[in-house]
């Protein structure tokens, strides 16, 4: 399990502790932010393509598979649903989609291209991303 705490300070910018770690959140300056720290998407972002990379690390540690390492970058943006054609549509006909290009180095046999290829597509986030997740939220006030 983990357990993320956030604190919204003055403005737009929220720092983010979780176990010994802190970072922060903002908005850029056009959104009406202090530009202090990466957006909520960026973070979500960046939590998937950090889950790709170590996903693929292990895999391969576990495997012996000669991995020399992995770049991953992605794109979050909202489409029209006419524009996707890979794309189920919403009620709203608008799409939220994460585009991904993962470039993986080593020097691999075709079995081993494939199973990273499936290895990238199925980091844990990926799949909690892809298959959805069930918020149970509650709100209280002091």
């Amino acid at each position: 399990m983990a357990t993320v705490t956030a604190e919204l300070g003055s403005g737009t910018d929220v720092a983010i502790d979780i176990r010994q770690f802190s970072w922060a959140a903002d908005e850029p300056e056009s959104a009406g932010g202090t530009n202090t720290g990466p957006t909520p998407y960026e973070i979500l972002l960046g939590s998937l393509a950090a889950c790709i990379g170590v996903t693929l690390r292990v895999y391969a540690n576990h495997k012996g598979i000669p991995l020399e390492g992995a770049s991953v970058t992605l794109t979050f943006d909202r489409i029209h649903a006419d524009d996707c054609d890979d794309c189920d549509e919403r009620a709203d006909g608008r799409i939220e989609r994460i585009r991904s290009e993962v470039i993986i180095r080593g020097d691999f046999d075709e079995a081993q291209r494939v199973r990273l290829t499936q290895v990238a597509q199925r980091c844990p986030v990926h799949k909690s991303l892809a298959n959805g997740v069930h918020i149970s939220d509650s709100v209280s006030f002091e």
